[in-house]
């Protein structure tokens, strides 16, 4: 059969089973599937139709719909290469031409041999440029013997380290710019401060850490060094600098950033939490640790702020996308550094509310993720006791058979939500390898702990894909999920590409992708009281009682309306409910 006459027959099996699934109770999910009418049942079938003619056209359609939140992004992970190589040129960077990466190793422009640098070498179409794309990317990777696709897209990071914390903000600026024109609204993005201090203090007190440690007479002696208060201004002096230099890039006007109409007034997404006025974090990382200093990742040093409202007469569309932040702990460190940045994280989430959690992050495959597991799922308690404000999302089950041993798939997921306190599991693959998972996965519907689902981060890293991703294993046991792009610069993708991923390979239908939409909201750490009505399993269907007969309107009114005021959470959803109101009403 050829590729065209595959796609033939898959557009013939997308059609049949989506008349089944609209037809059955119940199809890829724990509940019904809810009545349509007017405007959303035309929007249904205008997204039946594009589906059914060619991914292209279901593309045109997903690109413009409202898909909420992105929870998932690593933000150097999420820059594309060509972004990094022009920043270079301009820094004048040096380029090590045989191992394809940057060379931070010398002052700019000292190149060793080997090595150019400058625009000459980097901002003109070359074999170079095309080598170094590819090195920084999953662009046109092909397995072979002894190098995955694992191996590949975790040495990226460490080939395009070194640009500086100086470029953080606009990096920022371009996932939001990305963001908005794909009809996002909110970014949890993941970044790793500069760890320096807390890492040195932490050494110098030879903290035990071995497993039933006493994690809060550490947790004391830490602080009482003064390097995690330290720490902590310092990440808020890098994150100051770049939401000035985000803001700057899309002409946002700073001092309307606290402008927003929390009422649900034709809200501007981003400035939703910036009425409440603090600084945010520093540094970015993710598959690799690029020095002991905690530079972990290109910039090493600046997570960066929210945006503003974007009503500003020549404010581009990234004004209204607000971002905030989880910070990254690197865990295949040891065990006194993975607590010396968990205690970090913890103060910089309660001292600062535009980092809202911490996450862990690097391979779970690698030697001390595995080892240590259980002894950080242990830490996490500890902390969760001593900041039970603080949100907690950890990356779990990133595993495959045949990566690790059988006896590694079997515990990830349910560690991190019983004893890692995870409220939001990132990648969670290897779910039916765990101990009874049916359990498993009726206890995270039942506590509605979401999943981050990244389909093309699985596919490259993992191998998984298709029938062999639990994503239909999820939706059938009612547990909440959202799609999530992981790093979409070192992928080559967007959140549009996995809403087309998913309907295609997964037959969802219109109702299915708005509720996760819905869901990458409803299950963000913004703080604040939800739009909807609880339900288990979750809909996201009913909105609370003072808000019935009111969703979509531009303005809410009433106790609707206080409550929208007083919930950065519910402000976003109104926003959200808005916006799928006009795109509705298009079809």
């Amino acid at each position: 059969m050829t590729l065209q006459q595959d796609r033939v027959t898959a557009r013939g099996r997308w059609s049949v089973t989506l008349a089944l699934l609209l037809a059955l109770p119940g199809a890829h999910g724990a509940a019904a599937q809810p009545v349509q009418t007017g405007a959303e049942a035309r929007t249904a079938a205008a997204f039946a139709r594009a589906a059914s003619q060619s991914p292209l056209a279901l593309h045109a359609f997903l690109e413009g719909m409202p898909k909420g939140a992105d929870l998932h992004m690593h933000l150097s992970g999420a820059v594309y290469a060509e972004t990094f190589l022009d920043e270079a040129a301009a820094d004048g960077l040096c380029v090590d031409t045989a191992t394809l990466s940057f060379d931070r190793s010398v002052p700019h422009g000292a190149c060793k041999p080997g090595e150019v640098s400058g625009p000459g070498a980097l901002e003109r179409a070359t074999p170079l440029r095309d080598a170094l794309i590819d090195s920084f990317s999953m662009r046109g990777f092909v397995p072979t013997p002894g190098v995955t696709g694992h191996d590949q897209f975790f040495a990226t990071f460490g080939r395009f380290g070194g640009l500086g914390s100086g470029h953080t903000g606009d990096w920022l600026d371009e996932v939001a710019t990305r963001a908005a024109r794909q009809n996002e609204q909110y970014l949890e993005v993941m970044d790793t401060p500069d760890l320096s201090k807390a890492r040195a203090a932490a050494e110098k007190l030879a903290l035990p850490a071995e497993a039933g440690a006493d994690w809060d007479r550490d947790r004391e002696a830490l602080l009482a060094t003064g390097a995690i208060a330290a720490s902590v201004e310092a990440a808020r002096a890098a994150m100051d600098r770049n939401e000035a230099v985000r803001r700057a890039r899309e002409h946002c006007a700073l001092a309307k950033s606290d402008s927003v109409e929390a009422a649900g007034t034709s809200v501007g997404a981003a400035g939703a939490g910036s009425r409440a006025k603090a600084a945010g974090t520093t540094g970015n990382a993710e598959g690799t640790s690029n020095g002991a200093n905690g530079a972990a990742g290109p910039g090493g040093g600046g997570m960066g702020g929210s945006g503003s409202d974007g009503n500003d007469a020549g404010a581009q569309a990234g004004c209204g996308v607000e971002i905030r932040y989880l910070f990254q702990v690197l865990r295949e460190q040891p065990a006194v550094d993975v607590l010396a940045q968990v205690v970090f994280a913890f103060e910089l989430a309660r001292a600062d509310h535009r980092v809202v959690g911490l996450n862990f992050v690097q391979p779970e495959d690698g030697f001390l993720s595995m080892r240590d597991y259980l002894l950080q799922m242990s830490m996490l308690d500890a902390m969760h006791r001593a900041y039970p404000a603080v949100h907690i999302a950890l990356h779990a089950g990133e595993l495959a058979q045949g990566l690790v041993p059988p006896a590694g798939l079997r515990f990830h997921v349910r560690a991190a939500v019983e004893q890692g306190h995870a409220e939001r599991i990132g990648h969670g693959v290897d779910i039916m390898y765990e101990e009874r998972p049916a359990e498993l996965l009726q206890e995270m519907a039942r506590r509605h702990v979401l999943v981050e689902i990244n389909l093309t981060s699985n596919d490259v890293i993992l191998g998984v894909s298709r029938e062999n991703h639990p994503l239909p294993e999820y939706l059938r046991a009612g547990v909440p999920v959202a799609l999530s792009t992981d790093d979409e610069g070192v992928s080559r993708i967007d959140l549009t590409h996995e809403y087309v991923r998913a309907a295609e390979t997964y037959h969802l239908v219109y109702a299915q992708l708005k509720q996760m939409a819905r869901a990458s909201l409803e299950h963000s750490f913004l703080p604040g009281a939800s739009l909807w009505q609880q339900a288990t399993p979750e809909t996201l269907r009913t909105p609370v009682a003072a808000c019935r007969g009111q969703l979509g309107a531009d303005a809410a009114t009433g106790a609707c309306g206080a409550l929208v005021r007083g919930s950065e959470k519910a402000t976003q959803q109104w926003e959200l409910e808005r916006r799928f109101h006009t795109f509705e009403r298009s079809f």
